[in-house]
């Protein structure tokens, strides 16, 4: 369905039911699907035939679902995961083993951080933290002869870097490996990260693509732009036999779908972050609105940092909406329409003062969530990123009074006038 709009795509993508078939997706709540023979099971375990025979691997919601967000952001192939952290493990690890080193901007999810820089060093790959906003030059610095993928977010969590993707994405391919794109805040919607150059991207579905937090998932999408067999040697896992599959290669007997096919039939198999019907179900239902609910997020958003922006005990406003942002002129580039609903502000009071804000809310609820229909604020230094050191929050662009407001779709006039009794009281 390329050739229709994202609006079009959120509603008709993905699922396409047959003559007497049901019109809205079904949810396949089933572990395991019936073959009349044991050859015809023993082909699907070989690879040798496509179909479904367990969910742990795949499942036809699931399918229908990924199918659908791939198109959205104009990828090839998408797979679904349990979470958006399984999404962003699951990218990285589908292409890089102990020895390898990944490079990723400093601004992002303290959760994220903490996945490339600490988990991920155990397993034997280091990664390398780069600042958003380095020059090429700066960037090319942190390349080794290990190195496998760069990573970053699209608008950085809660910090609100906007990524200057062209740029990440040629020092990435003229070191020839991939640029991993998170684009969870910005959802296809507003920035479709593959047209910029970016190779794979990723998404808590969790998030916008959900909207009502009824569901944890994450999405992978790869664009089949990156060519794995011109650099083989650095990805040995798609261009060498799997002897697990009976030494098939994926770039030669899958070409441009090798990529999700190993981490489907590979990581999946093996590690098991797989969404349940279920929550592929509630996801789908969510992407049918996503178009209209983040148009509103953004203006009301735009609304409110407007608002804090001209408020006398705000020290300062995070959010490329507003024309002397340091991020506007990339957002109005990479995001014409908008960015998202999410802000990130600092009381003049510091942490004291930020505190009582958020202890005075009435509307906002203080909540470990983010970018859904209800207004929800959060203290990322003592909360999503409190296990980072000063030294990691600064680098972050995470100061110690930070607020992080994700606005709701409820009506603005009753936003503002939570926001304003709030900080009568800080």
């Amino acid at each position: 369905m390329s050739d229709y709009r994202i609006e079009t795509k959120c509603i008709q993508s993905g699922y396409h039911p047959g003559n007497g078939e049901a019109r809205v997706l079904p949810i396949y709540q089933s572990t395991t699907f019936k073959y009349e023979t044991a050859d015809e099971m023993g082909k699907l375990f070989d690879l040798e035939e496509s179909g479904y025979f367990y969910t742990r691997l795949q499942n036809p919601t699931s399918d229908a679902v990924a199918e659908k967000i791939a198109d959205m952001e104009g990828g090839v192939a998408g797979m679904l995961t349990s979470s958006g952290q399984a999404a962003n493990f699951y990218a990285v690890f589908n292409i890089c083993e102990a020895g390898d080193h990944v490079i990723c901007a400093s601004a992002i999810y303290g959760g994220t951080l903490n996945l490339l820089g600490v988990t991920l060093k155990k397993l034997g790959i280091l990664c390398s933290f780069v600042d958003a906003d380095a020059s090429e030059e700066e960037l090319a610095k942190a390349f080794r002869p290990n190195t496998r993928a760069v990573f970053a977010e699209t608008i950085s969590n809660p910090a609100l870097v906007v990524l200057d993707i062209e740029k990440f994405a040629r020092v990435a391919h003229a070191h020839g490996v991939p640029l991993i794109v998170d684009n969870t805040f910005a959802t296809p919607v507003n920035c479709r990260p593959i047209r910029w150059g970016a190779d794979i991207v990723t998404h808590s579905t969790t998030k916008y693509m959900d909207g009502h937090a009824v569901q944890v998932g994450g999405a992978i999408v790869d664009s089949g732009n990156f060519d794995w067999e011109a650099h083989a040697d650095k990805f040995p896992g798609l261009t060498t036999p799997d002897d697990s599959y009976h030494g098939i290669i994926y770039t030669e007997k899958f070409g441009k779908l090798a990529y999700i096919t190993k981490a489907t039939v590979q990581l999946q198999r093996d590690l098991g972050a797989v969404p349940s019907p279920m929550n592929s179900f509630l996801l789908n239902l969510g992407l049918e609105s996503l178009p209209l609910r983040v148009e509103r997020h953004c203006y009301n958003a735009q609304k409110v940092a407007e608002y804090l922006d001209a408020h006398d005990k705000v020290a300062s406003v995070n959010y490329a909406g507003l024309p002397g942002d340091k991020y506007h002129e990339l957002a109005k580039k990479y995001m014409p329409g908008g960015t998202c609903g999410v802000i990130s502000f600092e009381l003049r009071g510091g942490r004291e003062a930020a505190v009582r804000f958020m202890d005075s809310l009435r509307l906002a609820a203080i909540v470990t969530h983010v970018a859904d229909a209800r207004t929800s604020v959060l203290h990322p230094a003592s909360h999503t990123h409190r296990q980072l050191t000063d030294q990691q929050l600064e680098a972050a662009g995470i100061s110690p009074g930070m607020i992080r407001l994700s606005v709701g779709i409820e009506h603005i006039d009753d936003i503002i006038e939570d926001l304003g009794q709030a900080l009568a009281k800080a």
